[in-house]
């Protein structure tokens, strides 16, 4: 089987968070990418400091949807995380999705200060035009959010914030290499304590399983959808045949700063690499999150992908095996896309059989009824 091993600094299939991506600000972006050409192009670039992205100046413009089931009470469930990945190339001819794990995302990244408790990070990116963007999106935007000055206080203002420093810095870099030029959808989910943040721009997707049942964290962002319709036609883009300007079949990516008339000099253009944010507070209910490239949803609808993990965690208890089946499945189902899966779990045992009670059904003979049967049973003798 053909594994994503070319995701340059991202983990290899079936790892489980052992590892984390780069300092993307040591000498500029050199470790993003391999080979002479590259280092060379950005060693120029000086020492950045992570600040919150200037468009976030205004706190109204951040879409950060309502959240789910969460209590201005502490809760006293803590989950306790294991997670695994598996990509493949599939029926391409080159791999461009990426994906990373790290189940201690603070501890990894050196973040003192900060109280104990479950955190991690998880992100696929689904890349296009090449895979330059995605593998940089792998690379840099853990740090960007963990380095950021409203984390982990304003997780969500952080996170929104790191989506946009990464599209900035791509931008900067692909200015001083024109070949990395090429984009990539992203979604990230954080567990910070007992809270499960998604951030998405693009169409990858990610689905919460709760006590059996498919809760979808994010929204699929495709041109042709009226919410980002609107938003593409107030911002002087259009949409034709299902794609953005006839170019791209997705409303929100980070990178694509080559293709013209996609994104204004500020990346205030048709196509956005803002993310969309839903937070809910885990209880003992949820079970494991699956978060995948579209080349998965296009052969599962979320309650089928959480149905079909599901009974593959109550055979094997394997988060890492349960990513391997899921892309495994994708393939047999004819997803004709690369394909990249994270499966997050939050117990440590497996799911447990959901048993629906039976419905008692009281049933009784007529008089009439009675004496039909006897009569009938009458006539058996004679």
């Amino acid at each position: 089987m053909e594994a994503s091993g070319e995701v340059v600094n991202c983990l290899e299939n079936g790892s489980s968070g052992e590892g984390r991506p780069p300092n993307p600000l040591a000498a500029a972006y050199r470790q993003c990418f391999s080979g002479p050409r590259v280092a060379a192009a950005v060693a120029p670039c000086k020492k950045k400091s992570l600040v919150r992205h200037a468009s976030l100046s205004n706190t109204a413009s951040i879409s950060i949807e309502p959240r789910l089931n969460i209590e201005d009470r502490a809760t006293d469930y803590v989950p306790i995380l294991r997670s695994g990945a598996w990509g493949d190339i599939g029926f391409r001819s080159s791999m461009e999705d990426a994906y990373v794990c790290v189940d201690d995302f603070i501890h990894d990244y050196g973040l003192k200060n900060v109280s104990d408790g479950p955190n991690a990070f998880y992100g696929v990116f689904d890349g296009h035009g090449g895979k330059d963007a995605a593998n940089f999106a792998c690379n840099h935007l853990p740090r960007f959010i963990v380095e950021d000055e409203d984390f982990p206080m304003e997780i969500e203002r952080a996170v929104a914030s790191a989506f946009l420093q990464t599209d900035t810095a791509f931008a900067e870099a692909c200015l001083l290499d024109a070949a990395l030029a090429s984009g990539t959808t992203a979604l990230a989910a954080l567990v910070v304590g007992s809270s499960l943040i998604v951030a998405n721009a693009g169409d990858c997707r990610a689905v919460l399983c709760r006590r059996g049942k498919a809760i979808e964290m994010s929204r699929d962002h495709k041109p042709g959808c009226s919410h980002e319709r609107k938003r593409i036609e107030a911002l002087g883009g259009y949409v034709s045949d299902g794609y953005l300007n006839g170019q791209l079949n997705v409303a929100r990516a980070l990178g694509d700063w080559h293709m013209e008339g996609l994104k204004g000099s500020r990346g205030g253009g048709p196509l956005s690499a803002e993310p969309e944010l839903k937070t809910t507070r885990l209880t003992e209910e949820d079970e494991f999150l699956i978060i995948g490239c579209d080349g998965i949803w296009d052969v599962f609808m979320s309650q089928n992908a959480v149905d079909f993990a599901r009974r593959r965690l109550q055979e094997h208890n394997d988060p890492v095996m349960c990513s391997k089946d899921v892309v495994e499945e994708a393939l047999k189902r004819k997803s004709g896309d690369n394909l990249a899966v994270v499966v997050v779990c939050f117990q440590p045992q497996p799911p447990p059989n959901l048993v629906v009670p039976r419905s008692k059904v009281h049933r009784s003979f007529s008089a009439e009824g009675l004496k039909e049967l006897q009569s009938f049973l009458d006539s058996l003798e004679t």
